[in-house]
């Protein structure tokens, strides 16, 4: 049965960050204790896992125990998933456009290398886990700092150590692709984008995992059709694998090759295929809770990024206004929301409704102020808004902040 969706009335949203100021003030034992039970661990198995005592783990969790140390720390985030900044209660520094620069061109370095070099990353899994959970909280300069060690190690292995896996290196090569097309980077994205096809080496699931940033990567550089034809040829690939059998994770991934093939529809104003693309994601995404990055808000943002790209602002700002109410959009990754009210800020600038733009950007700012500070596509619509007048305090801190100049 074919899927319908209904269109939500619209209606105001808060689209900032509410959880922040309570995870804040939160002792570390307590989000510890929270971040361990989401995943389902035991006080003793992850215990074994940071290779101390349940006793330990209690009282730390408890309030007990201080913990201080910057190394367990470090080891306690990277067992858990998630940064030490965002155990810790803290806002990593942001990155400015002056320090993205030359860590992008570090990473260009190590894209473009055919040397042997003298050193690599030999715990790459727990790395490569790391620098997709820094990905996940936009904190893009640190995952810059990380690649060009990860891509050593997706170029060359000593012959000392064991090769590398397949699926690790084309996730090195997918979070590389990513990250440069939303730091205006299409050109070299493309490379890492075709690295990742390459050591996908015809594997169904590992070549839609790849497709993804090279579909991204097409679309930045305004090759729509292309990117439709590489995304429906993986999709039928991987259909034959995704048996009812399959783990869940490959449903993720067709549902997320589903999205990007609408949205590569709707960039060359192909309003049909999007439409029936977003409903068969739609039907896909029951069960789904987003947290995996894939659900039906997952669904509904991108049904909001197609109808604005098409031109049909207020639906997509209705859309938007309707997903940003749901308790999927706060399971949501930080860097998924702040991307989302970036793209929505145009949508608001479309229809000349500048005050609208002016706050989904600030809600962005807040929420993974990488977003919004070393995005060129976040830097035209501040330019845009400024220009057009008096702008609210906060948003001209924003501006300010990213060496803007309000117009006078």
């Amino acid at each position: 049965m074919r899927c319908v969706h209904r269109r939500r009335t619209p209606g105001d949203t808060a689209v900032t960050d509410r959880g922040w100021q309570e995870r804040r003030e939160l002792p570390i034992g307590r989000r510890v204790a929270q971040l361990r039970a989401r995943r389902g661990m035991s006080q003793q198995v992850f215990a074994d896992r940071i290779g101390k005592s349940k006793s330990w783990v209690d009282k730390v969790e408890r309030g007990v125990r201080r913990l201080d140390r910057l190394s367990v720390i470090e080891t306690i985030a990277r067992v858990l998933g998630v940064t030490p900044d965002l155990l810790a209660g803290r806002r990593a520094p942001q990155a400015t456009v002056t320090e993205v620069a030359p860590a992008v061109e570090r990473v260009r370095e190590a894209l473009v290398r055919y040397d042997n070099p003298t050193a690599c990353v030999t715990d790459l899994d727990q790395q490569v886990a790391y620098a997709y959970t820094a990905y996940r909280h936009a904190q893009h300069l640190q995952v810059l700092r990380m690649l060009p060690d990860l891509l050593t190690t997706a170029r060359h292995t000593p012959a000392t150590l064991p090769a590398p896996p397949p699926d690790l290196l084309v996730r090195v090569y997918r979070l590389t692709a990513q990250v440069l097309v939303k730091l205006g980077e299409a050109d070299l994205a493309w490379l890492a984008a075709d690295r990742a096809m390459t050591t996908a080496q015809g594997d169904p699931r590992r070549t839609a995992v790849a497709v993804v940033p090279l579909a991204q990567t097409l679309r930045a550089q305004r090759r729509g059709r292309l990117a439709l034809a590489v995304t429906t040829t993986a999709l039928r690939e991987l259909d034959p694998v995704s048996s009812p059998d399959a783990p869940p994770q490959y449903a993720t991934l067709t549902g997320t090759l589903m999205v990007e093939a609408a949205l590569a529809a709707a960039s060359y104003g192909d309003a049909t295929n999007a439409g029936n693309l977003t409903d068969q994601a739609a039907c896909l995404a029951k069960g789904h809770h987003d947290s995996d990055g894939f659900g039906q808000t997952t669904v509904d943002l991108a049904r909001a990024l197609a109808a604005t790209t098409l031109g049909d602002h207020t639906l997509a700002i209705a859309i938007h206004r309707s997903a940003t109410r749901t308790a999927g959009w706060h399971r949501l990754a930080a860097e998924h929301r702040a991307a989302h009210l970036v793209d929505m800020s145009h949508a608001y600038l479309a229809i000349a409704d500048h005050q609208a733009a002016a706050r989904v950007l600030v809600a962005a700012d807040q929420i993974a102020p990488a977003e919004t500070r070393t995005r060129p596509t976040a830097r035209a619509a501040l330019i845009a808004v400024l220009r057009a007048g008096p702008t609210p305090a906060d948003l001209t801190r924003l501006a300010t902040h990213v060496g803007l100049t309000p117009q006078p």
